[in-house]
């Protein structure tokens, strides 16, 4: 029973942590090159629509994957033409992007849903797959833990490529050199304007699949509610990862786990002898960001431009 457990709480860790994973990375790209994206919150949620509505109409989860990166990228343009071209504050035109996410998202889905504000859902042989299904013992251990979307290792692949860009080529040190210096790179010839929309593009295509790994994976299709503050968390994951990406993984995964047992907790077995209300249970997620945050943001240092207008000379 109690590897069964086990077993169970870390299943749904994994689970949960694909669509904080590809959002949390997302920041990290973008605010590497000097971005704030308070943004992802938003994008994600477009995302997140897109991905149900067009994988509920071509019939493939695939396709609403990809649509989904496409919108959130088309949302996160905006993003930085109003901060990188026309010098807006980073932190408003992200509260404006969490506002028009939203907002365009239902809109859509009333018009193309017949006035509901939720997608039909898509047939189970149209949601993301599990790549991993029948390869071990059925509702065995490593089956109950491994057995998992493929979303969930897609994002673990992006992790370890994020790092290898950041840090291991060329790309990745122009933009750790817009975000810590941009005006150090501008005279080296580095375009800074063209690496900060692409980090930031880059940054709401992965906000889209980290919204499209809820609705196409974990459930079958977008509702109003299905977000509900995980780009937020995603954002604190990417603080208490110290703009890394290997930092913002583990971050990632003890957000998730919060999430995991949110979810353990809630069974109908364990409530009968562990009565929690649900309202507290779905507080646990929340209160464990803030605590992080509270503990610990102090202790870290965004790239030293982040946030900051750049107007070349």
């Amino acid at each position: 029973m109690l590897l069964e457990s086990l077993a169970f709480i870390i299943a749904t860790t994994l689970m949960y942590s694909a669509p904080l994973i590809f959002t949390a990375l997302g920041g990290v790209v973008s605010e590497n090159a000097g971005v704030v994206n308070i943004g992802l919150e938003g994008m994600m949620t477009l995302g997140a629509f897109v991905g149900a509505a067009v994988g509920y109409f071509a019939g493939d989860a695939w396709i609403g994957f990809l649509a989904a990166g496409v919108a959130g990228g088309f949302l996160a343009f905006f993003h930085a033409l109003a901060c990188v071209t026309f010098l807006a504050d980073h932190i408003v035109s992200g509260i404006a992007i969490n506002f028009i996410g939203p907002g365009v998202a239902l809109f859509l889905s009333r018009y193309y849903f017949d006035g509901a504000t939720q997608t039909l859902s898509l047939s189970l042989d149209a949601k993301i797959p599990r790549p991993l299904n029948g390869v071990f013992e059925q509702n065995g251990f490593l089956d109950m833990v491994f057995n998992q979307y493929a979303t969930v290792y897609l994002a673990l692949l992006l992790v370890v490529l994020i790092w290898f860009v950041l840090y291991k080529t060329r790309l990745g040190l122009r933009i750790r050199a817009v975000g810590e210096h941009p005006k150090a790179a501008d005279t080296l010839g580095i375009d800074v304007f063209k690496i900060k929309y692409l980090a930031v593009i880059t940054s709401g295509v992965l906000a889209g699949f980290g919204g499209a790994a809820l609705s196409v994976a974990i459930v079958s299709r977008f509702s109003a509610t299905l977000v509900s503050g995980q780009g937020f968390i995603a954002l604190a994951a990417m603080i208490f990862g110290k703009w890394k990406p290997q930092g913002t993984l583990l971050a990632c995964l003890l957000f998730s786990s919060a999430q995991g047992l949110t979810v353990f907790l809630g069974r109908a077995d364990l409530q009968r002898f562990l009565p929690i209300p649900s309202q507290l249970l779905a507080m646990i997620p929340f209160l464990l960001t803030l605590a992080v945050l509270i503990g610990f943001v102090g202790r870290s240092r965004p790239p030293a431009a982040d946030g900051l207008p750049y107007e070349k000379d």
